[in-house]
């Protein structure tokens, strides 16, 4: 019977089997946050650049739409000329010229005599107020409203209104007919007053007005002549009041 131990191989005289090729192992490594670290790029890979944000639209305050409208103001009687001055300088200073057009004082030319001499003036039309292109904002209704002199917006309850185009051209004197007329008269007396004729063949006759006519720049006197009221036409530079 043969030994057992005769089928053991003895592991020295087993042949060498070829070395198997080294395995790669790669370790991952965890982030702080739990997640996951990618591996370092190699340097055949450069790393990827990061994302370009979206661009954000601008608005561009010249392209912003502006309406004007005209708004009346109150304002201090006898200053309007003033008043309108100074808000006009705020504005510039303010740097908002393009929420503002015309700032106006109405006036209407109108003709007068002083001294014997004719001459053709500006009156205001409406004393107190001053008309105001613009746009109502909350910047520009500020340097309106603190501007010396100014009172208040025209409109009900302090509301500003908007005035229609057949106002606007009503307080500028802008109609077609009035550009064709000529300048009105100023005739200084009324219907009732007693005047003093100061020139002409009724020179130093006093008499009461029965009826004034500007359009033509007339007056009608009435005189006593030889103890008989007598109506007598005048021009209105040839009388004055008493």
């Amino acid at each position: 019977m043969s030994d057992p131990t005769d089928e053991i191989p003895d592991p020295a005289s087993e042949p060498d089997e070829p070395d198997a090729p080294e395995a790669h192992v790669v370790v991952e490594e965890q982030t702080p946050d739990g997640g996951t670290a990618q591996p370092a790029p190699t340097a055949s890979a450069p790393p990827p650049s990061p994302p370009t944000p979206p661009a954000s639209v601008a608005v561009d305050d010249d392209d912003e739409k502006i309406e004007l409208v005209w708004y009346v103001l109150k304002v201090q009687s006898s200053r309007e000329d003033t008043i309108r001055d100074a808000l006009e300088r705020r504005v510039k200073i303010q740097g908002l010229q393009r929420y503002f057009g015309r700032i106006v004082v109405p006036t209407e030319k109108i003709t007068e005599i002083r001294n014997n001499k004719k001459r053709i003036v500006e009156r205001k039309t409406y004393p107190g107020y001053i008309m105001v292109e613009m746009e109502l904002n909350e910047k520009t209704w500020f340097v309106v409203r603190e501007t010396p002199g100014v009172g208040d917006f025209v409109g009900a309850h302090g509301t500003p209104t908007k005035m229609t185009g057949e106002e606007v051209n009503k307080m500028l004197n802008l109609e077609t007919t009035k550009a064709e007329e000529p300048a009105r008269v100023r005739i200084n007396v009324e219907r009732g007053d007693r005047v003093k004729i100061k020139d002409g063949p009724f020179e130093n006759f006093e008499g009461s007005v029965e009826e004034v006519i500007e359009a033509r720049g007339l007056v009608k006197v009435m005189l006593i002549i030889f103890n008989r009221p007598t109506p007598v036409d005048l021009e209105y530079w040839q009388v004055e009041r008493i």
